[in-house]
């Protein structure tokens, strides 16, 4: 492979080492790395909490993993703490982080990847900061450790995907918690790996698919016919092959624009639901908010989908996991018509399986110039309707949503009222204790 027309940069991908956890530590007065520590989400679920982050310590003492372990593998050990999450403390520490980044790059070249991890270009500036690209990672190390308290991991690369492979391949693993890619290092430190599952954006079905091509490590997948991977997987076949010589030609400051635009919401119930009057509630409030987001953004929808997710027992019982159906409808951002069409792919396709996840989305938007009335229905109340929606908006927005609902998340099975105080569907937490 030639190298010589890929784009060369330096790019570094900075992790916040255990985020949710150390937060919780450093509020406390904790160190991070010295204390045991884990964020379980509401324990009150039929399947017990389930565990958001695990401190480093948590982790090598006890085993336990995010997003994996639950409240019935926690240990009866006094030295864990196991403390609720506080989703808005994280949403801050984060901003706080990445105003700290905008200081060593222009904000047009950093990019948050997730509320943990953050894509910075410092091509340009690194320089500024150390005589090498290492020297720069551990001053924005020091400086973030130094004002919140957090430590940092952080992968180098000569472009974003070489910092990701990077980071979590290699930075890890290193004293200093940095961890470099190149170019010229990809065969040393890239086509030795041969657990595919590690490398990012390499799930467990796609490493099934590679084995099937006798393709069990990184070195093979570079040594692959590329048009052998295109017939197998399609694009991704390409962007596998293009992942195993560390290519990647994106740029930050180039943000890619969404050529199918979409709106949704969506749940994963408090327990199983069984009973269609139940469901039904859920789907409809689901219906209702996503409405809102399609005013607020000044949108009408054209095609309204409906996933269902059933519970473990069922998917057992069913070998399915669910469904998702669309249909088209007129575009709207009206309540009624979402909530029919949402109801309407509910009943023809579900036969009352258990259900566990609930979501609605939104596509073919278009802007919301005009409102398109019904010749068979009197303009005035169709007008009224249009005002209604628009100042029951605008009073959630200006009181809070509980301040004014609809009866009907009053009745057993409604989840808007809990839901309001959730922050990405966990416990908001008060940001200042």
């Amino acid at each position: 492979m030639l190298y010589d027309n890929e784009p060369r940069g330096v790019y570094f991908l900075i992790d916040n080492k255990s985020f949710y956890a150390s937060i919780e530590c450093t509020t406390r007065g904790l160190n991070p790395l010295k204390t045991a520590l884990v964020v379980m989400s509401d324990q009150a679920n039929t399947n017990g909490g389930l565990i958001l982050a695990t401190s480093p310590l948590a982790k090598q003492r006890y085993g336990l993993q995010a997003n994996v372990s639950r409240q019935r593998d926690l240990p009866q050990d006094d030295r864990l703490l196991v403390v609720p999450p506080r989703m808005t403390l994280y949403i801050q520490r984060n901003l706080a982080i990445n105003a700290i980044f905008r200081r060593f790059t222009a904000p047009a070249t950093l990019w948050p990847y997730s509320i943990d991890e953050s894509i910075l270009d410092m091509t340009a500036t690194w320089r500024l900061f150390g005589t090498t690209p290492r020297a720069a990672a551990q001053c924005i190390q020091r400086t973030v450790q130094d004002e919140l308290g957090l430590y940092t991991t952080i992968g180098i690369g000569e472009n974003p995907l070489q910092a990701k492979l990077a980071l979590d391949l290699l930075a890890k693993h290193t004293p200093d918690l940095i961890g470099s890619l190149s170019f010229d290092s990809i065969p040393e430190k890239l086509w030795t790996i041969t657990t595919l599952t590690d490398v990012w954006s390499i799930a467990h079905r796609t490493a099934k698919r590679l084995r099937r091509l006798h393709i069990t490590s990184l070195y093979a997948l570079a040594h692959t016919d590329p048009a052998v991977l295109k017939v197998e997987f399609g694009l991704i076949g390409t962007q596998l092959f293009a992942l195993s010589w560390g290519i990647d030609r994106s740029q930050l400051a180039v943000r890619p624009v969404t050529r199918a635009p979409s709106l949704g919401n969506s749940q994963v119930l408090p327990r199983d639901y069984a009973e269609a009057a139940q469901i039904e509630v859920v789907i409809k409030e689901i219906a209702e908010q996503v409405a809102a987001r399609l005013r607020h953004h000044r949108q009408q929808a054209g095609t309204l989908s409906l996933s269902i997710g059933f519970s473990y027992a069922a998917s057992e019982t069913t070998g399915r996991t669910g469904f998702s159906h669309a249909m088209r409808i007129p575009p709207t951002d009206q309540n009624g018509p979402l909530v029919a069409a949402a109801l309407t792919l509910f009943h023809t396709h579900w036969h009352g399986e258990v259900i566990r996840n609930i979501a609605i989305t939104t596509s073919h938007l278009s802007a919301a110039t005009g409102e398109q009335l019904n010749l068979f229905e009197p303009v005035r109340t169709q007008l009224h309707r249009t005002d209604l929606a628009r100042v029951t908006d605008e009073i959630r927005t200006r009181f809070g949503f509980t301040k004014l609902v609809y009866a009907k998340s009053k009745l057993l099975g409604g989840t808007a009222i809990n839901r309001a105080s959730l922050v990405g569907g966990h416990n908001g937490g008060n940001a200042y204790e």
